[in-house]
């Protein structure tokens, strides 16, 4: 037995899962990769959707990790009620593995909790040994960013993978980037080391939405999986909460020009964007400079505030407290 056992646990009566033919692994971590609680929902939606007949709802966890190795506590502070005079319902944090089955009863195993504070390299060979142990075929995440675009223009996806066979779309990017790490993009790396298929789609989110639940991403992610893992997955609860939030939005803006405006610029920003990358002339549009920071904060602070109207933090929801989705 690995090393790294005392980290995962194999649950003891998991069935043998070596005889199928494929077996995807959804890697979905909330944390910083999960601007608009994108893949929050996305768990959420999956765990939610019904299951085949004999398959308990939301799955059976097959192995579950030593959350305690990983998770910093005083930087992500559980909720715990309190109740008259006593403390009560602690939210422990849980990092596990559920085997599930789409609408077809096809096997799929989902890794989904809080992204690891640290031993990140402890964590992915963990997660080999889920690999190894089961016979997983294919490791796919999911992830979503801030990014300076509309909501009123398609969600782009970056797509990547240790692979390149793999890719099921061609990357917007060129050349190199030098971006914050993260715990899945450690693992996609280690796993192609150890020849173990993984890749991964991250959907690039409007930054005045990223501390919402915005489920439009939600949708556009699990499309992605159900391509790339052959699954087929019942979206259309997600996707009737996309609707919603979208009309949430729509009027709120139809009642704010200001705001309207902030929205407008940065949908002239990415059209001109748009031309000048179909032209292959300079990315940046002339004229048309991007709202600065400050004034997008400014604009949308009672923007937020106003599709929060029944009074919750909206930064509670999903651990999104600051701008790298924290």
């Amino acid at each position: 037995m690995s090393g790294e056992s005392r980290l995962v646990h194999i649950v003891d009566d998991v069935p043998d899962l070596h005889d199928l033919e494929r077996l995807p692994m959804v890697v979905a971590l909330e944390g910083f990769l999960d601007a608009g609680a994108s893949t929050a929902v996305a768990v959420r939606h999956l765990l939610d959707v019904e299951q085949p007949v004999g398959s308990p709802q939301g799955g059976s966890v097959v192995a579950t990790f030593d959350v305690d190795q990983f998770h910093d506590y005083r930087a992500r502070r559980p909720a715990v009620s309190f109740v008259r005079d006593h403390y009560e319902s602690y939210d422990a944090p849980r990092l596990v593995v559920r085997l599930l089955r789409d609408s077809g009863g096809t096997a799929y195993l989902l890794l989904h909790g809080p992204e690891p504070d640290n031993r990140w390299e402890a964590f992915a060979r963990a997660v080999r040994e889920v690999v190894e142990r089961f016979g997983v075929t294919l490791v796919l995440s999911m992830g979503s960013v801030p990014m300076a675009v509309p909501h009123t223009r398609p969600i782009a996806i970056t797509h990547h993978a240790n692979d390149i066979e793999l890719l099921t779309a061609v990357s917007p990017w060129r050349g190199e980037l030098r971006v914050p790490s993260s715990a899945q993009s450690l693992l996609e790396i280690r796993l192609g080391e150890w020849e173990h298929p993984a890749m991964g789609f991250v959907a690039h989110i409007p930054h005045y939405l990223a501390q919402l639940e915005y489920p439009q991403a939600s949708a556009i992610l699990l499309e992605q999986v159900e391509l790339a893992a052959r699954l087929t997955i019942d979206l259309t609860a997600v996707r009737e909460l996309a609707t919603a939030r979208e009309a949430e939005i729509d009027g709120y803006l139809a009642e704010h020009e200001d705001v309207g405006e902030v929205v407008a610029s940065l949908e002239r920003q990415y059209d001109a964007f748009a031309r000048s990358e179909e032209q292959g002339s300079n990315l940046l549009a002339q004229d048309e400079p991007i709202p600065s920071g400050e004034e997008i904060g400014r604009q949308f602070e009672q923007f937020l505030a106003g599709l929060d109207d029944d009074g919750e933090d909206p930064t509670a929801r999903g651990d999104l407290g600051d701008g790298d989705g924290r």
